[in-house]
């Protein structure tokens, strides 16, 4: 699919979503949604699929529906009520929109998924197409090893995984504060090469290198994407750090065929 948007001869543009570039197993597919293609009005214009934004639920209902038809998605997706966490759960317990972060599978056809809008959906697979899952990493999650508990829950060797970040805040947009520099510190003074100064007392924290850092930590070597920024770029990508609480979400998706 490309990955760039295309009209359909009505004036509606398709969906284009993002497909990692990365050497998966041919039985892995894997998916990031942009915010183009769906039905959703101003201000969640047009491919939103959060039904908590604040946005017409039977658009978020539509949105969803294009997005399966478009991605052939096999079975309805394990969504989890994300909190910035650190919980991990088999996406067989997934079922009801369990309180969550990360979730796993070894199961054809279980599809896996994620809303984000700034934070980096990770997803990952093992090399034998056996194993995927996937990971919504913000800087809370990230500082707090959410990561290292998707690794370590598909009970894989970590060097034979691959992860890919799909679309996230960039190094250039993502200003914090110094204690969120001094929370990944605590655990790994190295990560001090991901914050730059900014305005005044601020930061500029590099989201995705920070993220590979804690899966290198872990043993994962292979790690791919990491070149969007959803901050800049409003035509392509929702963002929460730019649009606020009326921002929509996009989904990222990860499963294995038969």
């Amino acid at each position: 699919m490309s990955a760039d948007s295309t009209g359909n001869g009505s004036g509606v543009k398709t969906l284009a979503p993002v497909v990692p570039d990365w050497p998966a197993p041919s039985n892995v597919r894997a998916f990031s949604t942009t915010r183009v293609g769906g039905v959703s009005g101003p201000p969640f214009d047009s491919l939103n699929l959060s039904f908590s934004s604040g946005d017409d639920p039977e658009c978020v209902q539509q949105n969803r529906a294009r997005v399966a038809s478009a991605l052939a998605i096999p079975e309805p997706p394990r969504w989890l009520n994300q909190v910035h966490g650190t919980r991990v759960v088999n996406a067989e317990l997934a079922l009801h929109h369990p309180q969550a972060d990360a979730s796993t599978s070894n199961r054809p056809k279980q599809v896996l998924a994620l809303m984000t809008a700034d934070c980096i959906p990770v997803l990952i697979c093992d090399r034998p197409g056996r194993r995927v899952a996937a990971a919504h990493a913000g800087w809370r999650g990230l500082a707090a090893g959410v990561l290292e508990g998707a690794v370590g829950a598909l009970e894989s060797d970590p060097s034979e995984l691959l992860a890919w970040l799909g679309p996230g805040i960039g190094p250039n947009a993502f200003e914090v504060g110094p204690e969120v520099r001094d929370s990944f510190l605590s655990r790994d003074p190295y990560a001090a090469r991901s914050f730059r100064r900014g305005k005044a007392d601020r930061l500029l924290a590099d989201l995705y290198q920070l993220a590979r850092r804690r899966l290198q930590r872990a043993g994962v070597d292979a790690v791919f994407g990491g070149e969007y920024c959803t901050y800049s770029n409003p035509a392509r990508f929702f963002s929460y750090r730019r649009d606020g609480k009326r921002s929509g979400r996009m989904g990222s998706f990860i499963w294995l065929e038969d």
